[in-house]
């Protein structure tokens, strides 16, 4: 007689699994999408990308490389022309000295974030997350064994981190604390003087900085983008900046991050990255390559863009009942309170959708449920199209 043995193969699943969740912000954008390919008019407020196409020279390094058999493994870090262009880079913007060595290129800006916890933090340590972050940020945190501290910011502040609630949140414990300028989901850009008082209180709990940096070219004039290791120079070797070639040349899909910072921070980095994923795309690579010493014009033109549609939309959700929106001095993110509509901002978003054929992301994964996520990089017709519906919505609830 032969014997049945039932498995629960959910006990196979690892413990640190119960801190991590699919990402709000892609399950939507994908759901979303699918109510498009099935024929419905859908006003897309979630994807965070660039809505132009990748730049043609850029395109056509992509091309190049293939065709002269540039499709073979890389070392780990990347190429060494590339690691030099992203040193060169980062010490043109910031003012800094960083050589090809202390760079790591990864499969896109989270990676090099994954990377980052996984060499510096371990259980036991603590790391400071400011709030509304990222979506990424906590889990991250939790998958390096490591406990995310959450700092609230507020709109009073601009959600501007405040250093006293920083420093009253810091315990033996405390390891690092994770910068997030341009913000997402917020768009709001640190100050000077604000990362001057961070940069003092890292260096007097000896604090690891991990500063992502991605959206640094997407900054509204007035505003200015300044990195931390501009204000405090000497927290250079605390301190690890990370960005990619995502937002700023819209490479979103050929997956180029990259970290920068000590040199055994990187090397123990290029470990780690050596047993997950090896090199990045080497097409990918010599892509990147080309946008950082092509021509930046195209950068400026972008932003003037985005600009105009950042307005139009801050303006046409304010003259909503019960919403608030602030004007987001980087990124390409209008981040809303919607409290005045007297729902979860989980509960409104699942009803523009239903409803409106508006696509938005709710604040709750953001750490922020009032909130709602609407990003512009969609024509100036998509951002009326999606006010007017919204407008109709607000008005008969």
């Amino acid at each position: 007689m032969t014997s049945t043995k039932t498995t629960n193969n959910s006990h196979a699943l690892t413990d640190r699994l119960r801190y991590v969740e699919a990402s709000p912000t892609l399950a939507l954008a994908a759901k979303a999408k699918a109510l498009a390919k099935a024929g419905k008019s859908v006003i897309d407020f979630t994807a965070g990308e660039p809505d132009l196409p990748t730049p043609e020279p850029v395109k056509q390094a992509g091309i190049a490389a293939i065709s002269q058999d540039r499709t073979r493994y890389t070392p780990v870090a990347g190429i060494p022309e590339l690691r030099s262009a992203i040193a060169g880079d980062l010490n043109k913007q910031r003012q800094t000295h960083y050589s090809a060595s202390q760079v790591l290129v990864s499969c896109g800006a989270k990676q090099a974030l994954f990377n980052s916890f996984q060499a510096l933090c371990q259980a036991g340590d603590e790391v400071i997350v400011l709030s509304p972050y990222w979506v990424s940020y906590p889990p991250l945190v939790r998958l390096a064994g490591a406990t995310p501290v959450i700092v609230e910011t507020s709109k009073r502040d601009q959600f501007l981190a405040d250093v006293a609630r920083i420093q009253a949140a810091c315990s033996p414990a405390t390891k690092a604390i994770v910068l997030n300028s341009p913000n997402n989901p917020t768009g709001a850009v640190f100050d000077e003087e604000r990362l001057v008082a961070i940069a003092q209180l890292a260096h007097e709990r000896n604090l690891i900085v991990i500063s992502d940096e991605i959206y640094d070219r997407l900054v509204y004039p007035p505003a200015r983008h300044h990195s931390i290791v501009q204000c405090s120079p000497a927290l250079v070797d605390q301190t690890l900046i990370v960005s990619g070639v995502s937002k700023t040349y819209r490479m979103t899909g050929w997956r180029i991050g990259y970290v920068a910072g000590p040199q055994t921070w990187i090397e123990a980095m290029e470990a780690i990255q050596s047993h997950s994923t090896s090199n990045p795309s080497s097409i990918s690579q010599y892509a990147a390559l080309a946008a950082l010493q092509g021509d930046q014009a195209s950068i400026a033109q972008m932003v003037e863009m985005y600009q105009q549609r950042r307005d139009r939309l801050v303006k046409g959700l304010n003259a909503l009942a019960g919403c608030w929106a602030q004007v987001p001095d980087g990124a390409f993110y209008v981040w809303c309170d919607v409290s005045g509509l007297k729902q979860p901002a989980a509960a409104i978003a699942a009803q523009w959708l239903e409803d409106a054929l508006v696509a938005t992301i709710p604040g709750e994964g953001f750490g922020a449920p009032h909130y709602i996520r609407f990003s512009f990089p969609v024509s100036l017709e998509t951002i009326d199209e999606g006010l007017r519906r919204l407008s109709q919505w607000v008005a008969h609830h």
